[in-house]
């Protein structure tokens, strides 16, 4: 069965330029020109990966982006905008977008994200595969994380980068090995793309994101998951 992708461009001349790329590639894409038609259907359908520009008639792509993650954790998402600066590009992957990509772009570079977003979506790491620490469980099948009788969805970036960051416990990574382990060779993105998801993740698993726990930073280096840390601090007695 063909992905199903949602486009919501308010430019007509790109969106029918995604189109015909996606479609070319094998993929079948619904579009939408304005914000108020976007909130309409998002909830329509299962949709497989959402395309969204931030710039739109009736509303913002931000508070489309927002709503999207409140739906769903695990929906891939491309924010696909002629806003260039870097503190869009945080923001925009604060909020939960998985990729970012910046107009004017290249057609084989945005199916090559999309086919790279949907293999990672698609892919069922084996039941074996769960990690356990000390008060924490990750759970890659069901991409969340456990803590007591917490649940916690995770986006699918975070979820990849947690797991490759907790199966290499107490190894130190730059911002850049990360981006070339995790995202991919072919990804062209700024180095605070990791930084905004190593945030997100912060917020969804540590107690006190400002102290983490678990994911730790190395100053001047990059970052590393501390399970030495998770065991020598032990569980409260029931």
């Amino acid at each position: 069965m063909k992905a199903q992708l949602l486009l919501v461009e308010d430019d007509t001349a790109i969106a029918d330029m995604v189109q015909l790329h996606l479609a070319e590639a094998g993929f079948v894409v619904h579009r939408e020109s304005d914000s108020r038609g976007a909130l309409r259907v998002i909830g329509s359908r299962d949709w497989d990966l959402v395309l969204l520009d931030l710039t739109l008639p009736g509303g913002d792509g931000w508070d489309i982006c927002r709503q999207l993650r409140q739906r769903s954790e695990r929906l891939p998402v491309i924010i696909v905008s002629a806003r260039s600066s870097e503190a869009h590009r945080v923001l925009g992957l604060e909020l939960g977008a998985d990729d970012y990509l910046v107009k004017p772009f290249s057609m084989l570079e945005l199916v090559a994200r999309v086919r790279a977003l949907l293999r990672r979506a698609q892919r069922q790491p084996p039941p074996h595969d769960a990690l356990h620490f000390n008060g924490l469980q990750f759970d890659p099948v069901r991409r969340e994380v456990v803590q007591g009788q917490a649940r916690t969805p995770l986006t699918l970036r975070e979820s990849d980068l947690l797991g490759f960051l907790a199966r290499h416990p107490g190894q130190v990574f730059s911002r850049a090995e990360l981006l070339d382990k995790v995202w991919g060779h072919g990804f062209d993105g700024y180095e605070h793309t990791v930084n905004s998801h190593i945030n997100r993740l912060r917020q969804k698993i540590e107690a006190d994101p400002q102290e983490p726990r678990w994911i730790q930073t190395v100053w001047g280096v990059g970052y590393r998951f501390d399970a030495g840390a998770a065991r020598a601090a032990p569980d409260p007695p029931p």
